[in-house]
């Protein structure tokens, strides 16, 4: 199952309080890259037909059913990965997110964008985290 920490889920709900999109869902996207990685994306969308909808420490969540897999166990996070650079991070349930030590992918915030591979994974978003 796909889940946020609490670091993740407030920094979204700043974020979409900032937009003024404080009834936002998040969609999260993934998919397989070229050489064999995981891309993801995240950004404020609208419901579509079809997704999956979780609701995660008051984030609500949809994901497109074709994205499901490929985020079945991951985590999404919000660390430090320099000195003052904190950033989004998606990575396995079953590594140790503290200090961004995972070895998950980052992302700088939108559908799409950091270093996931930079595609959408099929995300339209309306404005990024």
């Amino acid at each position: 199952m796909f889940t946020i920490t609490s670091a993740a889920a407030q920094q979204i709900a700043q974020a979409a309080q900032d937009a003024g999109a404080q009834d936002a869902v998040l969609r999260v996207a993934a998919r397989r890259e070229a050489d064999g990685s995981i891309g993801y994306g995240m950004g404020f969308d609208d419901v579509e037909d079809g997704d999956m909808r979780l609701q995660i420490q008051d984030v609500h969540i949809v994901i497109a059913p074709h994205h499901a897999d490929l985020l079945e166990d991951t985590v999404l996070d919000f660390v430090e990965l320099e000195p003052g650079q904190y950033n989004f991070i998606f990575a396995p349930q079953e590594a140790e997110l503290a200090g961004g030590s995972a070895g998950g992918c980052s992302t700088g915030g939108g559908c799409g964008s950091g270093g996931c591979g930079g595609g959408s994974g099929g995300c339209s978003s309306k404005g990024g985290v």
